[in-house]
């Protein structure tokens, strides 16, 4: 998958702008039209092809409404799904993103649909209804995450803005793993996606995360070949064996733990994270998502990571 950057794109827009110029000289007709923001169409991301500035946008996952509103397209989204709680003035509607249904969805009319699934062959579906769709998947680096943000500013006539949101989040990236001191010996850590112990190995986003921060994930040797998808259930015994520097908790919201609750359980006091209070509580929306706000979540880590003696 080709992943551009935001010079690289910014040189590709202006390479065709100029194509498109000397084509217009000699036919008028061939030229694009330009939207009210200045982008000029048709658009084409991959297999999708847009002739106009998309105005009644259905949003089916979290991340990508996040992505949506972050450069500016907000005002163009018509539906988010029920899950989707940030920003606080996104239009929460009954679509869901795990159980999407077409007809639901071409009852809003619109005239792109962006989803991070393909869940009840929603694509094939969406097809049929000859409806506009980008898919947005999770993503596993964050290249990943910034190839999306700019197909989004792409399709929406927000390209401008969306090179500014990667420039600024590659610039804050840098700026945290950059000025995190060295370490003669690396941290090892467990990162708690629910009280059952379901952890989330090197292999995935939030791994890759932690990887970037040089943290040795203790949930690894659970899953070396990947076989479980990168999220192994951890046994109680190994984690306490493996004794982690520090313990991060992506369940705080859903399942209400804390530093507190952790102390509690049976054999975890004597704990190296426990007992050097290095249980480090998340948002869980924050956690799972791979948008903007991933660089909060690298923050909250680095944070962390920083307050534990060299």
């Amino acid at each position: 998958m080709t992943r551009r950057t935001p010079r690289l794109l910014a040189a590709l827009l202006a390479s065709t702008a100029l194509a498109l110029a000397g084509c217009a000289a000699d036919d008028p007709g061939s030229a694009p039209s330009p939207d009210a923001g200045g982008a000029s169409y048709p658009v084409t991301v991959g297999p999708l092809t847009l002739d106009e500035r998309p105005e009644k946008i259905v949003v089916l996952g979290p991340t990508a409404t996040e992505m949506l509103f972050a450069i500016g397209a907000g005002s163009q989204v018509a539906a988010v799904d029920d899950n989707s709680n940030h920003p606080a003035e996104a239009p929460k509607s009954e679509l869901s993103a795990f159980t999407p249904n077409a007809e639901a969805i071409a009852a809003k009319d619109p005239d792109l649909v962006v989803l991070t699934n393909d869940l009840n062959k929603i694509v094939d579906q969406l097809g049929q209804l000859k409806i506009p769709h980008y898919l947005a998947p999770a993503a596993t680096t964050l290249d990943d995450t910034y190839r999306q943000i700019t197909d989004l500013g792409a399709l929406t006539g927000h390209p401008t803005e969306a090179a500014d949101l990667v420039g600024r989040m590659k610039d804050d990236v840098g700026k945290l793993v950059g000025d995190l001191p060295q370490r003669s010996e690396k941290l090892t850590y467990f990162y708690e996606l629910g009280p059952e112990y379901y952890s989330a190995t090197s292999r995935t986003f939030v791994g890759s995360l932690f990887g970037m921060v040089g943290l040795e994930n203790i949930a690894d040797p659970a899953d070396p070949n990947g076989s479980k998808g990168g999220y192994p259930q951890l046994a109680e015994e190994a984690i306490i064996k493996a004794d982690p520097d520090l313990v991060f908790l992506a369940d705080t919201r859903c399942c209400q733990q804390s530093p507190q609750t952790v102390a509690a359980r049976k054999g975890w006091s004597g704990m190296t994270a426990v007992k050097n209070n290095q249980v480090v509580p998340l948002d869980d929306d924050i956690a799972s998502r791979w948008g903007p706000r991933v660089v909060d979540l690298l923050r909250a880590i680095v944070d962390a990571v920083a307050k534990v003696p060299a």
